[in-house]
């Protein structure tokens, strides 16, 4: 089984206080935390690829609980997302071998993570930017929570790398005013409402 071999991981924190309307009472905190790692199946197809997921538990628990903590604490956590960008010598399904390690990683840490993490992937090279999506971690259909944040690294990935991506959020966008289901009215039962 091929080994975890971290280059760097980089951490972003957004303190929003508006976006063009009235400062609202508490700042919106987005953070990012990614990981730039080796992809041990760079530059060849290997059909089994899908028990690399298990040494990229640790990895996931380490960045999710970065990101609890720069947010101050898991109640504070409202919102999260999870993606990858392989490097051009790996295909996009080398990117997917991050849904459960980092998806988990965030839920086992979380109050009532019943909602499903949301995901996306890419090939690129350095310097792509990924647009992480974001969801409450209780209810998929709290519409003021649906938001991204872009994420790069400079220098990575570089052919052979993987760019692992997990990002929180403190609440719902700002000045969110587009309906749909509220947090207070979620029964956070299913996952969805």
């Amino acid at each position: 089984m091929p080994e975890v071999r971290l280059r760097k991981t980089l951490i972003t924190v957004e303190e929003i206080y508006h976006e063009g309307g009235p400062p609202p009472a508490t700042p919106l905190f987005r953070a990012a935390a990614l990981a730039v790692i080796e992809n041990p199946f760079a530059g060849r197809y290997v059909a089994d690829i899908a028990h690399f997921m298990e040494p990229l538990n640790p990895l996931g628990a380490a960045l999710a609980a970065t990101l609890i903590a720069r947010l101050g604490g898991a109640a504070r956590v409202e919102g999260y997302g999870k993606g990858a960008i392989v490097g051009t010598a790996g295909e996009v399904e080398h990117g997917a071998l991050w849904h459960a390690p980092g998806g988990y990683a965030m839920r086992g840490l979380l109050p009532n993570p019943a909602a499903i993490v949301p995901s996306t992937k890419k090939v690129g090279a350095p310097g792509t930017t990924l647009d992480v999506p974001l969801s409450h971690i209780t209810a998929s259909y709290v519409r003021s929570h649906f938001d991204a944040m872009e994420v790069s690294v400079a220098d990575a990935p570089r052919a052979g790398e993987m760019v692992l991506v997990l990002v929180m959020s403190t609440g719902p966008r700002i000045h969110n005013r587009a309906g749909g289901l509220a947090a207070q009215d979620m029964i956070g039962k299913d996952g969805l409402r």
